[in-house]
């Protein structure tokens, strides 16, 4: 599990990206490189990183769920996903 001071980071990126996401593009589309040099570094998405909603895994993750592959496989087998089976053949 990762620290909560990694997720709160994370948190903090997630918010500051959506604060800033309008004025970038606008800022983008004018050329304005000056400008994009002034906001927050932490306001661009690139420096945004895929985390497990559940116990902030770096790894593994699973786009589609928002978890971890650890947390999938726990939850599929416990039937907590709607539609996942384990398979057999």
């Amino acid at each position: 599990m990762a620290k909560e001071s990694v997720k709160a980071r994370e948190r903090k990126r997630e918010a500051l990206v959506a604060r800033f996401a309008e004025k970038r593009t606008k800022l983008k589309a004018a050329g304005d490189w000056v400008g994009l040099d002034k906001l927050p570094r932490n306001s661009s998405p690139v420096r945004l990183h895929n985390r497990c909603k559940i116990t902030g895994r770096p790894r593994g993750y699973m786009r589609k769920f928002g978890i971890s592959r650890v947390c999938f496989r726990d939850m599929a087998s416990d039937g907590k996903i709607p539609g996942v089976t384990k398979s057999s053949w």
